[in-house]
């Protein structure tokens, strides 16, 4: 049993509409799988809070067919219901001429769409917007639709009359619009549910206002039932080593299939908190991911003790591996607005945040024969999404990528290297055209320090 919930166009209010129906059915004591299409981790992490399951990523760019119906299938399988949200509008991609985009996943995965509209401003013309997204393409099943933002009663009248008069499309569900379901924003999209302590609290009553204005029995009701999928055999083994994880509100940018890998090959996760450890956990190897680090640089930078312990064993060797936010953190230090805050300084560079974007969206990567790990791909497809830079880079640095799409380090390059590390805005996923966990696991395996 599947939905997938797309909109008309992107900041509809879908996510606050999705973790608000992953809550509600998880109120309703149904096993509720998430999914997200699309490079993304901000998202994933409230829809898993939301429905208290690990949200998987589904994404063309760097995933064979066959990977997602693999994924999806794996996951769906062992759930009461999935639910897929889609990224930007039902009908945009990457190609003009369509193949990558949330209609082509809804097809690929043979599932009805409910299309979450926002009303603001229209009455009788969200039946042509309707009808118009639903004839586009007719082999997308748009089985119903999400009224979002509804001024009152008399303008939901309105919108239910144009519908019901122009289309064969029914209406599940009309939401008022209102502050309570409102996420604050950021820079990057909506704020970490990791960074909002009262993050289960905002669920709750989103998902109490969607069960009052959504028709969660109609909503279940079209559903397709997807031919049976029998969850592809793990063989978990006995830990061979542990790898420490930076998890905390300012280090929380994880897929969990790329965690999912490192268990799968017998490796202990063991989190530590930035903010809060003063030591590394005992570890054979070190992930530091992606984040909001600029967010909480005070406290980062008053962990001294942590700094110099995370320092110090780098220099020793320790195999390190991070991503974006935690390339930002093993810099001498970050500067925002106007102040400067001392990290761990294992990486002779500045960190500079700037008000827009540096690097935004998919990257294509060439390893450099100095790339230290084994077997990695010609072409590397992957993501980027910083509002940040580095300065005062040491002209001797090494780097483990060529940079043929996006921005990397310097536009040229990324995956900055020294000792046993490797450092780069890029944030790998861990897909048959990539194994870099299997890669990166090789590699502490090979270069234990203990």
């Amino acid at each position: 049993m599947s939905i997938y919930l797309s909109a008309a166009h992107k900041s509809s209010g879908k996510t606050v509409v999705s973790l608000g129906i992953c809550g509600a059915l998880k109120a309703q004591k149904l096993t509720v799988q998430p999914f997200k299409k699309g490079p993304d981790y901000i998202d994933p992490i409230w829809l898993a809070q939301a429905s208290g399951n690990p949200c998987y990523n589904l994404d063309f760019y760097n995933m064979t067919e066959a990977e997602i119906l693999q994924l999806y299938g794996d996951k769906n399988s062992i759930a009461d219901i999935s639910i897929i949200e889609g990224n930007k509008g039902l009908y945009d991609g990457m190609s003009v001429a369509g193949g990558d985009a949330n209609a082509d996943l809804a097809k690929m995965l043979d599932i009805p769409v409910i299309l979450v509209v926002d009303t603001t401003g229209i009455t009788r013309g969200v039946a042509a917007l309707v009808k118009g997204y639903q004839d586009f393409d007719t082999d997308v099943n748009i089985a119903g639709v999400i009224l979002n933002k509804v001024a009152g009663e008399r303008h939901q009248s309105k919108l239910v009359q144009a519908i019901e008069h122009y289309t064969d499309i029914s209406v599940v569900g009309s939401i008022r619009r209102s502050k309570a379901l409102i996420i604050d924003e950021r820079h990057l999209g909506l704020m970490p549910a990791n960074e909002t302590p009262q993050s289960q609290q905002f669920i709750n009553r989103a998902s109490q206002l969607i069960a009052d204005q959504v028709d969660l029995d109609k909503l279940i009701s079209l559903k397709k039932q997807p031919q049976a999928s029998q969850p592809s055999t793990i063989n978990l083994s006995a830990p061979k080593f542990r790898v420490a994880v930076a998890k905390d509100s300012s280090f929380g940018f994880y897929y969990q299939d790329d965690l999912d890998k490192f268990h799968e090959l017998g490796v202990e996760l063991i989190y530590f908190n930035t903010l809060e450890d003063s030591l590394l956990p005992e570890c054979d190897g070190l992930f530091i991911g992606g984040g909001f680090p600029e967010m909480q640089l005070e406290a980062l930078s008053a962990n001294q003790s942590l700094l110099r312990d995370i320092k110090g064993k780098i220099e020793q060797g320790l195999p390190t591996y991070a991503e974006c936010g935690g390339l930002m953190y093993l810099t001498q230090q970050i500067s925002s607005k106007g102040e400067s805050y001392p990290m761990v300084g294992v990486i002779n560079a500045n960190t500079n945040m700037t008000p827009r974007p540096i690097g935004r969206g998919y990257v294509q990567l060439e390893p450099t024969k100095e790339h230290p790990w084994e077997n990695v791909a010609s072409t590397i497809f992957a993501h980027e999404f910083h509002y940040s830079k580095l300065d005062n880079i040491d002209p001797k640095t090494h780097y483990a990528f060529k940079v043929l799409r996006g921005v990397g380090v310097d536009n040229k390059r990324d995956g900055i290297l020294k000792y046993n590390l490797l450092a780069c805005y890029t944030h790998l996923r861990n897909v048959a055209g990539n194994q870099w966990v299997e890669q990166f696991v090789n590699f502490i395996n090979k270069n234990k320090t203990s």
